[in-house]
């Protein structure tokens, strides 16, 4: 016996939302699946507070820290990355979420959804062209960093614990890698 699983657009993903029918359920929509997301815990909470607030004042004007909040791709994905960098657009964000051309890039902080973040996140990011994707992995307390998207994967792939790192959108700006992970 074979299941078939249901997928579901971006648009039915929204008239759900709409309709309340996920009001109660912390879910993410990937390659048209709806996917509940893990429980975000201390170590999570802090590190992401932390170093969203580290790279708001790096940044300053020039880019928009986004805390946990959808993002829109073409894959029928609109995940919720625990910080996307995106483009300071104000207002125009009222019509729609940030779509792959509006980010600089993204990061993921993982403890139990490790796996969902390196392998299916990483693909769904490859395939919408984002540019750049960090993963805090919280028990080993190093930075994961993917870059260079060959044929909808990231062809490049580092491992940092400490030092520093400067975004492919902003190569004169060196981000500590210490305050991302903030350990």
């Amino acid at each position: 016996m074979s299941v078939i699983v249901a997928k579901w657009t971006i648009d039915e993903y929204h008239r759900m939302i709409d309709a309340g029918i996920l009001s109660d359920r912390k879910v993410e929509l990937l390659k048209g699946e709806i996917v509940e997301m893990s429980p975000e815990g201390e170590p999570h909470a802090y590190s992401s507070g932390e170093a969203g607030d580290y790279l708001a004042k790096l940044l300053a004007e020039r880019a928009k820290i986004r805390h946990a909040k959808p993002i829109t791709l073409p894959n029928d994905s609109e995940p919720e990355p625990d910080i996307a960098i995106v483009q300071p657009l104000g207002r125009e964000y009222r019509q729609h979420h940030p779509y792959p051309e509006n980010i600089f890039w993204l990061i993921e902080y993982s403890n139990s959804s490790l796996e969902k973040d390196l392998e299916t996140k990483s693909k769904i990011y490859a395939e919408a062209d984002i540019l750049e994707y960090w993963v805090v992995n919280l028990k080993k307390l190093h930075l994961i960093v993917f870059r260079e998207v060959l044929d909808g994967e990231y062809a490049t792939k580092l491992t940092l614990a400490g030092g520093a790192i400067q975004p492919l959108a902003f190569p004169n700006i060196f981000v500590a890698v210490e305050q991302i992970i903030n350990s």
